[in-house]
């Protein structure tokens, strides 16, 4: 069985970052300032850091959600690290699926992970149900395939090695036509761009957060989604403001649901990722000598209990219904990342009860009209609260670069 068996990273959280840090963690590829390969901080920082955006969709058949973006990915796969760090890719394309298992066991059998791109919803550990109107396709590691038992082993975000199949991948790789049955090795980084790396990565963040929007309109983006947001709380003459889209029942609940899970369960690290982007402005401010970087990291870390105040009140303890769907969307991302595999049974069974309360929320939701009109003032008093302190971090850390627009 072609195996990496001395692989043991798995401190990777986010499909964006977590398997580039987990394979230059598995290279050994130590960078200059710490004498350690590079955290995901790191990565993420270089990459473009945080973000901030409000969205919400609402699709026929569906119940109306809110994305809100915490993390700055508007660069199509590979993420720009790869360029910024001179990391040089190897890739092995093939619209078979069979051969595009055989070159992710030819790239074990070189000693090197095998970066593949693949729909998570047909992985049986993610404890997901597949659907032809859906799929998410996400980078991952392949460490171990063995074509004779059809076993395969990833790793994906969790802290331990993940399981599925020889069929389940290749249906998996599947979905996506540019991705297609991809299979990519990667050499260490090139740290003598490390400096340049990480300013471009700060560039990136204020770019967006001074106005210039990486996709769609920039009011949707930096400070002004926080406006947006708050204004949209409110909002009874627009068709997307919340008492409309979100009315009580079924699309209340699931756009506090979805809001939550985006903004703390979505392998953010939680708390809109800020404290991870506060580790890595620490880390620049050694890398590029500049010491006004940590004002900013302590600015960023003080955004967090406003992040955890705004999560807390979409599904507050006050209401039962909404408290248990919080601490079941919690259990079972937490499960995920501690157990994998082992608590595939606990993570349907949360989905289930998810379900459950779904159609509880549609028959007898917490709130009448009139009381959803001061839960949505709530909300609005919370999120007007974490974008002064989102300003002041954003503006120490301009401050920090000199960053003009």
């Amino acid at each position: 069985m072609p195996a990496l068996t001395s692989f043991t990273q798995f401190s990777g959280i986010h499909w964006a970052t977590g398997y580039l840090t987990n394979t230059l963690g598995y290279l050994d590829a130590r960078a200059p300032h710490t004498n350690l390969p590079p955290s995901e901080a790191l990565i993420m920082g270089v990459s473009g850091g945080i973000c901030a955006g409000y969205f919400v969709f609402e699709y026929e058949g569906w119940d109306p959600h809110l994305h809100f973006l915490t993390r700055y990915l508007f660069t199509s796969e590979p993420v720009s690290a790869y360029e910024r760090l001179g990391i040089v890719m190897d890739t092995r394309s093939t619209t078979d699926g069979m051969k595009g298992m055989a070159n992710v066991v030819n790239a074990l059998a070189e000693g090197k992970p095998a970066i593949v791109w693949a729909d998570e919803t047909r992985l049986s550990y993610n404890a997901q149900s597949p659907s032809d109107d859906y799929y998410s396709v996400m980078p991952l590691l392949v460490i171990a395939c063995d074509m004779a038992s059809g076993e395969v082993i990833t790793a994906d975000r969790a802290r331990v090695p993940l399981t599925t199949t020889v069929h389940e991948m290749i249906e998996a790789r599947g979905k996506l036509k540019k991705l297609r049955h991809q299979t990519v090795t990667i050499s260490p980084p090139d740290y003598a761009k490390l400096a340049h790396a990480v300013s471009a990565g700060i560039s990136d963040c204020l770019n967006l957060y001074s106005g210039k929007s990486p996709v769609g309109s920039a009011a949707n983006f930096g400070i002004s989604a926080f406006d947006k947001w708050a204004g949209m709380l409110v909002n009874r003459k627009d068709k997307r403001g919340w008492p409309t889209m979100f009315s009580p029942g079924r699309k209340l609940y699931n756009g506090l649901l979805t809001g939550y899970q985006y903004i703390e369960a979505y392998y953010t690290g939680g708390h809109g990722a800020r404290a991870m982007y506060a580790d890595f402005l620490d880390e620049a401010a050694v890398i590029v000598g500049n010491d006004q970087l940590k004002h900013a990291a302590t600015a960023f870390r003080a955004c967090v209990p406003y992040w955890a105040a705004l999560t807390t009140a979409l599904l507050p303890d006050e209401m039962p219904l909404l408290a248990e769907t919080r601490q079941l969307i919690q259990a079972r991302h937490d499960d995920f990342l501690a157990g994998g595999n082992s608590t595939i049974d606990a993570r349907l069974q949360a989905g289930e009860r998810l379900t459950e309360l779904r159609e509880q929320a549609a028959q007898d939701f917490p709130l009448t009209d009139a009381q959803a009109e001061a839960f949505y003032a709530g909300i609005r008093e919370r999120v007007l609260a974490l974008r002064d302190a989102e300003k002041a971090a954003v503006d120490a850390l301009a401050e920090a670069v000199g960053y003009t627009g």
